[in-house]
């Protein structure tokens, strides 16, 4: 399959601004074509002035002249004889020169070829001069175009059928990048002297001879006629060196890891504008295995080397020899922590291969193979690719409802559902994990005619072939999913339950500029249902038809305020962890993680995983911190401890994550927790604790960081609120924590390092009573079952409504009978 690629030159200057280390500009030319036309009657004085910046210039990008060329320019300038002067400059520069423009007195445009010559470099950059004679004294910006210019592909539209419009026959001529460098010391638009030289970068993504052909602009409808305003021009472009990478992972094996390359000026390399698949456009990082390369031109770079959160982010600094063709540099990852070890293992269940920040042209989305590097590259044990709208009927065949032949031990790859950008999307977008089949079937016959984007047209039967004829609302869809044996929830849980900010008054009011997010839980408020998060789990959770809700990827309040609200009244949903990549984090995979712990005599295999999702033996968060083997034990008489339950764990009864106590007593909460925080706060780490929490990141450790220690919190949470908390130290160091805690009544205990780490809940039922821990709780589910009814109903397909409207109101029944015999707050 075609590799894919990036973006269009306009963006090159937000990665790269000029040539790679070492890849000077050319020296005194061999002539390849014929000399530049001089300009004559050129004013000397700021053609002098023009000349000094362009030195100065050519220095700061590190293409510097030659030295006897800028002895011998600077000669010219101090030349007291203006002809004289200005031939003297004009060739020395014109030596220089891959094109020249003219702008006749009309504004057209021509250009014909310089005499420089014409050699690039394989990944990397080379730095020409253009000659502009500017015979109608404008001032406009000079703009570069060429076919070999154009994009690579088309970012996604999130069409489901996107249409062809960049072909793979296109790739191979797009094969050069290039700038015009407008930069200070020089002036982005043209001076209106008639003659002055610009600086032109060129990228070349091959190796070998290329034809390119580069045209120039001075605005829309300035080219030339007859073809005049581009000029065929021959490159030989020479190769780069291949630099072979080693890399061990902490134990001496070998391993896969993010790699950021960049030159002394912050340049990163490969050049993200030029990229193929399976190295993404939007990203600094590459990921290479031990043993694969990249090609770079001689010279110095700094390396940032990483492997997701449980690894140091390390720095090295290598020189690439120019004295052959290949090189060889070693890498040693090194771990702080390793939660596999105690049989955590870690996972992403929200990860995209096509839609966002993918391309639909000219593939739909990326394979299966290039998700996988990336998986390996940020340390997932369990990586779910989940196929959507965006090129949903392209994409849906990499599903096999098993995990992909491509997983390695330990590293497991799954392509499922995520139902976005189908009819239910308004009503929340669902995870659908463990499928064995990914086209939704009626339990039923049904009938209905139905339009949903470019699709539209009548449905009889049962079993769906388009997007269009799914369900419009999400219940049936879960429970089509959990009849066979998939795990299911929502997706960025947190969009459309947005909480009212805090003036300074410490009055509810709109999101606006000046006051403060939402940051106490739980919060009472009922927010809007108006979005595609967990809206309609208020409904699908009361009929136990919701395995898990999603957090991490959206505002930490707003995910585990209707999650709070929800356990307190009894529901058994748990939490999971997700990225959604490339969406809502293009970053890498796997900033949003859960972990879920396998016993030991348990194979790492996807349907343990899975089940351990499910069961929520597990816990969330961002990797930064971590809280492991969370138990709780009954405290009998005298202090001794009865048998403990970890979290998802069953009881004698086979009831999971469930301690029972014959009366009111106490409870013992133990756990492991570690976490990682720099020791001092930098201007970077500042940077995002002072962000509001319903900015991006919305989970990291720094903001949990107390002043300007290295401490953060731990805390027990009793029904959503803190009961116990203790300071710890971010200093990566596994430390046991126990609390006791007297329980008077049915409760759900967790621990948390907000927002960074969040347990699933132990439940503790007292007396043989349910979980109805807050009147207050109770009271807002009733009223959010009503908001959230009066948000999605007009999206709910006609033939639908029936059943949504009944299964509305059983919730609200459900509820309402709780709020009756719940404890009050």
């Amino acid at each position: 399959m075609l590799r894919h690629v990036v973006i269009p030159s306009r963006f090159v200057q937000l990665f790269v601004l000029v040539l790679t280390p070492l890849a000077w500009l050319i020296g005194p030319p061999v002539s390849s074509a014929a000399d530049l036309p001089l300009v004559a009657d050129v004013e000397p004085q700021p053609l002098a002035a023009a000349t000094e910046r362009l030195i100065e210039a050519l220095q700061y990008v590190g293409a510097p002249l030659a030295a006897a060329d800028e002895a011998a320019l600077k000669s010219a300038i101090k030349e007291t004889d203006a002809a004289k002067s200005t031939r003297a400059i004009q060739k020395i520069l014109d030596a220089y020169c891959v094109a020249g423009v003219t702008i006749n007195a009309e504004s057209r445009v021509s250009v014909v070829e310089g005499p420089v010559k014409k050699e690039l470099v394989q990944q990397g950059w080379r730095t020409f001069l253009v000659k502009v004679d500017n015979q109608a004294g404008i001032t406009p910006q000079l703009k570069i175009e060429s076919p070999n210019l154009a994009p690579l592909y088309k970012r996604s539209s999130s069409a489901s059928r996107p249409k062809p419009e960049i072909t793979p026959s296109d790739v191979p001529g797009r094969f050069l990048d290039g700038v015009l460098f407008n930069n200070p010391p020089l002036k982005p638009n043209l001076s209106g002297l008639a003659l002055e030289y610009r600086i032109l970068q060129l990228y070349s993504r091959d190796v070998g001879r290329r034809e390119a052909s580069l045209g120039f602009n001075v605005g829309q409808g300035t080219q030339d006629i007859g073809f005049r305003n581009a000029v065929a021009i021959l490159f030989n472009c020479a190769p780069a060196v291949e630099v072979s990478l080693g890399v061990k992972d902490f134990d001496g094996k070998p391993t896969t890891a993010a790699f950021v390359i960049r030159d002394n000026r912050g340049r990163v390399y490969p050049n993200p504008a030029r990229r193929l698949a399976p190295d993404f456009f939007f990203h600094n990082q590459i990921y290479r295995t031990d043993g694969e390369s990249v090609h770079l031109s001689p010279g110095e770079y700094t390396v940032e080397v990483s492997r997701g959160p449980e690894y140091v982010v390390q720095t090295f600094n290598i020189k690439v020899p120019a004295d052959g063709v290949s090189h060889r540099e070693e890498f040693s990852l090194r771990r702080w922590t390793q939660p596999a070890t105690r049989r955590w293992f870690s996972g992403d269940h929200h990860v995209h291969a096509a839609g966002c920040a993918h391309y639909e042209n000219p593939t739909e989305g990326v394979t299966p193979a290039d998700m996988m590097r990336h998986i390996l590259g940020e340390d997932l044990n369990v990586g779910c690719v989940l196929s959507w709208g965006p090129c949903w009927y392209s994409q849906k065949q990499y599903f096999e409802g098993k995990t992909s032949a491509l997983s390695r031990p330990n590293y497991l790859m799954r392509y499922d559902v995520e139902v976005s950008g189908f009819p239910s999307q308004h009503a929340g977008h669902l995870c659908l994990l463990r499928l064995s089949d990914d086209d939704f079937e009626y339990p039923t016959d049904v009938k209905f005619d139905f339009q949903f984007g470019p699709e539209k047209g009548s449905f009889s039967g049962l079993r769906t072939t388009q997007i269009a004829e799914w369900p419009s609302w999400t219940l049936p869809i879960l429970a089509w999913g959990q009849k066979q044996g998939a795990v299911v929830g929502y997706s960025h849980s947190g969009w459309g339950l947005a909480l009212p900010d805090y003036d300074a008054g410490g009055n509810r009011v709109p999101v606006m500029k000046g006051t403060r997010s939402a940051d106490k839980l739980p919060d009472y408020e009922v927010p809007p249902f108006d979005g595609i998060g967990a809206n309609e789990y208020i409904v699908t959770t009361a009929h136990n038809v919701c395995d898990f809700i999603s957090a991490v990827d959206t505002p930490s309040i707003w995910e585990l305020n209707i999650w709070y609200h929800t356990l307190n009244c009894g529901m058994k949903s748990r939490i999971s962890g997700e990225t959604d990549f490339p969406c809502i984090y293009g970053d890498k995979v796997g900033l949003g993680r859960i972990y879920v712990k396998l016993d030991e005599k348990q194979e790492l295999n996807y349907d343990n995983w899975i089940q351990g999702v499910k069961d929520g033996r597990s816990y969330c968060g961002d990797g930064l911190s971590h809280v492991l083997d969370f138990r709780v034990t009954p405290i009998g008489a005298g202090g001794s401890a009865a048998k403990a339950l970890g979290v998802g764990e069953p009881n004698d009864k086979k009831q999971l994550s469930q301690l029972n106590l014959a009366k009111p007593g106490k409870v013992r909460v133990e756990f492991d927790v570690n976490a990682l925080l720099a020791e001092k706060p930098t201007p970077e780490t500042e940077a995002i604790r002072s962000r509001r929490l319903d900015q991006k990141p919305y989970w990291h450790l720094e903001r949990c960081r107390l002043d300007n220690s290295r401490e953060v919190p731990v805390e027990i949470i009793v029904n959503g609120k803190p009961a116990a908390s203790k300071k710890i130290v971010a200093d990566g160091k596994l430390q046991s924590l126990a609390f006791d805690l007297d329980l008077p009544h049915s409760s759900w205990i967790a621990v948390r390092i907000l927002p960074s780490v969040h347990t699933n809940p132990v439940f503790v039922e007292v007396a043989g009573k349910p979980i109805h821990a807050s009147r207050k709780s109770a009271e807002w589910c009733v009223k959010a079952v009503d908001v959230c009814w009066n948000s999605k109903q007009k999206g709910i397909r006609k033939d639908e409504q029936p059943a949504a409207k009944a299964a509305y109101d059983k919730a609200r029944e459900i509820y309402a009978a709780i709020l009756k015999e719940s404890v009050e707050d």
